[in-house]
């Protein structure tokens, strides 16, 4: 049995945070560069250039690359022989997002209650934690602070096996060109696929943070991700939504075993500023 103090994940979710939020991802700002390249739309190709302007000023200054800095989702993949000692995880990890959005100076976007009491916490508070127990002495954590101008451009339906391809192809690209200029284009987006209705946005929500430049390892789904980003970026949303090819940066596809009678699919769209950092304690 592995001892990790409660005080070492605050630490190290704080580090995240703020890394996340300053510092645009080498395979996010690699894309953005490559795309602007070959976008045909001058006015496409200006927002471009500013959203990597806009990047290396966040990174040189260590401010946030986004005045929305999110509502912090943590995925964490704890051992099973590790124990935490001098404090509940939960109060750890409240503790990190509660430092890094005083001390880092991120705008505190999180209400009390989502209907009634809509009263800030002003502190950020509470994350949303997703914990898997898995083998090993070791806690994997996975950051992503997830702005609300693309979450809420976010989907879940319902599709039956007689869908087919056809069925999710149309449910995925219908729902990033209905989104329209809402979610900060370019955009990922994030697909999940079986399990259950909320399986499917999990894997969708993690799927926001795969890097740009990992292929997905099943072939056939490696293709369908093609197939919808092609489409997308020819419905001519493109950048910040006012016209051009890049709409999209990448899909990225994640599966789950489902039952014989569904399909769930879950798209959970992310803006350019990809926020997400990892590390394991």
């Amino acid at each position: 049995m592995r001892e990790i103090q409660a005080s070492q994940i605050t630490a190290q979710l704080k580090a995240l945070i703020l890394q996340a939020s300053y510092n645009i991802g080498p395979d996010v700002e690699a894309a953005v560069a490559a795309y602007k390249e070959k976008e045909p739309s001058p006015s496409g190709r200006a927002v471009l250039e500013q959203l990597l302007q806009n990047y290396a000023i966040a990174r040189e200054e260590q401010v946030a690359i986004c005045q929305d800095t999110g509502m912090c989702v943590i995925f964490l993949d704890v051992g099973q022989e590790v124990h935490i000692a001098g404090g509940s995880l939960q109060d750890a990890l409240a503790e990190g997002v509660r430092q890094a959005y005083g001390e880092g100076y991120l705008r505190k976007s999180v209400v009390r209650d989502p209907l009634y009491d809509r009263t800030n916490t002003r502190d950020n508070t509470p994350p949303v934690v997703h914990t898997r127990i898995v083998p090993g002495d070791k806690i994997d954590m996975l950051v992503t602070p997830k702005g609300f101008g693309s979450e809420n451009m976010s989907r879940t339906k319902m599709l039956v096996p007689a869908d087919g391809e056809q069925g999710v192809i149309d449910f995925v690209v219908n729902t990033v060109i209905e989104a329209g200029p809402n979610p900060c284009p370019p955009v990922i987006v994030g697909v999940g696929i079986g399990g259950t209705l909320e399986v499917a946005a999990l894997m969708a929500k993690r799927m926001t943070a795969r890097a740009l430049d990992e292929p997905n390892p099943d072939p056939r789904y490696a293709q369908l991700e093609q197939v919808i980003l092609e489409k997308i970026n020819r419905s001519g949303v493109g950048p910040a939504g006012i016209g051009g090819r890049t709409t999209a940066l990448k899909v990225n596809i994640a599966t789950y075993p489902t039952h014989i009678a569904g399909m769930p699919v879950a798209v959970n769209v992310c803006c350019h500023a990809a926020r997400h950092a990892h590390a394991v304690l």
